[in-house]
């Protein structure tokens, strides 16, 4: 009677953590940025800037995730100085663009290029 009423108990208890896990599991976003079209011309590497810190390089046909709390994300785009001289940083520093997570997206966006420099267009998930 003792060995039922405690697994019992902990039969229930484990219930009761399960919501609690999977509430846990769902507090932040997932931002996946790839540069696997050839849409930017060149080989250079790319930075990407999270809040202005370096938080990945990309090289053509690469991508990263991040997994990230939800509300607001500041990203910038630089090239990366590099071993060749096409590869020099610019002067000025690209603008920033903002993409705001909610809590269980799972969002991705692709490096693309315009007139005024690289930026993020968003891409279909096709997994």
């Amino acid at each position: 009677m003792r060995w039922s009423a405690l697994s019992l108990f902990g039969f229930l208890s484990l219930f009761a953590a399960l919501p609690s896990a999977n509430a846990a599991g769902e507090d932040y976003g997932v931002l996946i940025i790839s540069r696997e079209r050839l849409e930017v011309a060149t080989s250079c590497e790319i930075g990407v800037y999270l809040q202005d810190q370096l938080a990945a390089r990309l090289f053509q046909e690469q991508s990263t995730s991040f997994n990230l709390p939800p509300g607001p994300v500041s990203l910038r785009l630089k090239l990366l100085p590099g071993q060749t001289p096409e590869c020099k940083a610019g002067m000025l520093a690209p603008g920033s663009q903002i993409i705001t997570l909610k809590a269980g997206d799972v969002l991705k966006y692709r490096i693309a290029m315009s007139l005024e420099g690289m930026y993020l267009k968003p891409a279909a998930l096709e997994y």
